[in-house]
């Protein structure tokens, strides 16, 4: 199994006490994820963010309707959390998102390990692209939550 690397930064001008909170909310998830995707949390009610909480989504990737599960394997609230691919589209997928106070505010790092069905070639050709549109999302959407001097 062939694994590729996604990393992506984003400064925050708040404090990682603020910024923390909002990814620690699952269902904000459907805030900063690409309309396109058609994001759904399946997961009812209020998420207890914790090590081995499991969320189930639904979306459409390219067409395709697809399910998703993650389980937070990892969680240290306002440094980091890791979660992990439990059934969905990748052959794995891992994702840590760290969080580090920096010139008064919070830099945003998501590193994802994953590996695709099809390896090199289906990944350089469409999944590494809509990883990095999903993410420019992302950050798009980050930015306007928390703007400049807001």
């Amino acid at each position: 199994m062939t694994m590729h690397t996604f990393t992506t930064e984003l400064w925050l001008p708040a404090p990682r006490e603020q910024v923390f909170p909002f990814f620690a909310d699952a269902h904000n998830l459907e805030e900063i994820t690409p309309p396109w995707l058609e994001f759904q949390i399946l997961t009812s009610g209020p998420i207890r963010m914790q090590a081995g909480a499991r969320i189930d989504y639904r979306l459409c990737v390219r067409g395709f309707p697809l399910r998703w599960q993650t389980e937070i394997t990892r969680w240290e609230p306002c440094i980091r959390f890791v979660d992990e691919q439990r059934r969905g589209p990748y052959r794995r997928w891992v994702h840590t998102h760290t969080f580090t106070e920096l010139d008064g505010g919070t830099l945003c790092h998501d590193h994802v390990e994953y590996a695709v069905p099809g390896g090199g070639l289906v990944n350089r050709l469409i999944v590494r692209r809509d990883i990095t549109r999903i993410f420019a999302y992302r950050q798009l959407a980050m930015s306007r939550r928390y703007p400049p001097g807001g």
